[in-house]
């Protein structure tokens, strides 16, 4: 299916829903659009430009990434403050839904699609045009309050099987392999040997350094 073609439908949609005294938009609403992975910050910064160019600020009024606090821990043990996405490869935007808004988010570089129904088409094959969906207030809610909420998300650089030297404690200097990561307890289980033989000792992260 060609651009114009899909573009067709949703006009006709669009003027459709515009004509009918049944559904107000009275409010904007908040949409989901898949993005290139790895692209969320780019579409967001290439949008917000694109939004003050094109004079539709009074219509798309919100672009946000969902993202919850996260800690890094490094293979030394070094930590750094980050973010995580919430919803990788995806964007929210709040906005007024109609033909010159729908082309705004579409025609931006790595946009793929809007989230909703997809509608079959009337001839031929390959897929339908979608029907962009709103999300439900309580959704959008639940995710910005759990973004708010959460706690920080320990990322660790560090897996079972890795290689390890001990930083400090009675095993300082003792070399193992990782047995067990526990980011949510900020701790890992290492397999030292202790005595001639293999003993796992739990420890902090920050107590061992991985090598290579």
């Amino acid at each position: 299916m060609t651009f114009a073609s899909e573009e067709s439908e949703y006009s006709t949609e669009a003027t459709a829903q515009a004509a009918s005294p049944e559904v107000p938009e009275i409010d904007a609403r908040w949409y989901a659009v898949q993005v290139a992975s790895g692209c969320e910050k780019r579409v967001k910064a290439n949008l917000q430009q694109r939004i003050q160019t094109l004079d539709v600020a009074d219509r798309i009024v919100q672009v946000e990434i969902p993202q919850t606090p996260a800690i890094k821990v490094g293979k030394d043990g070094s930590r750094r403050q980050s973010d995580e996405k919430i919803f990788p490869g995806y964007v929210l935007i709040r906005m007024f839904m109609d033909e010159d808004t729908w082309q705004v988010i579409k025609n931006t570089p790595n946009v793929i699609n809007f989230v909703g129904a997809e509608q079959k088409r009337r001839y031929g094959r390959g897929r339908g045009h979608v029907k962009p969906l709103p999300l439900s207030h309580s959704e959008v809610e639940r995710i910005f309050r759990n973004a708010q909420e959460s706690e920080p998300v320990v990322k660790v650089s560090m897996s079972t099987g890795d290689h390890v030297v001990v930083l400090s404690g009675p095993f300082k200097d003792f070399e193992g392999d990782v047995i067990e990561v526990s980011p949510e307890r900020n701790k890992l289980k290492v397999l030292l040997s202790i005595f001639g033989r293999d003993t796992p000792v739990e420890l902090e992260f920050n107590q061992v350094q991985k090598q290579n």
